[in-house]
């Protein structure tokens, strides 16, 4: 699945993602820091994974 982070706290490291069906999805610090990632910008696109329950368990940047 993917989206598009629509904020971001550089600070808490948490935000939201907006899906493609335009449904907004919270990711916390945890997801954030499993991505491996540094920083994430307004727009950009990710892919997300989420647990059983919905949650979002890690996101990462789509590749081709």
């Amino acid at each position: 699945m993917q989206g598009t982070i629509s904020w971001f706290d550089p600070e808490s490291h948490g935000g939201e993602l907006l899906l493609d069906d335009g449904t907004p999805l919270r990711f916390g610090r945890d997801a954030f820091e499993l991505s491996g990632l540094r920083l994430l910008r307004l727009g950009q696109r990710v892919r997300v994974e989420q647990a059983a329950d919905g949650t979002v368990v890690k996101l990462a940047i789509p590749t081709f």
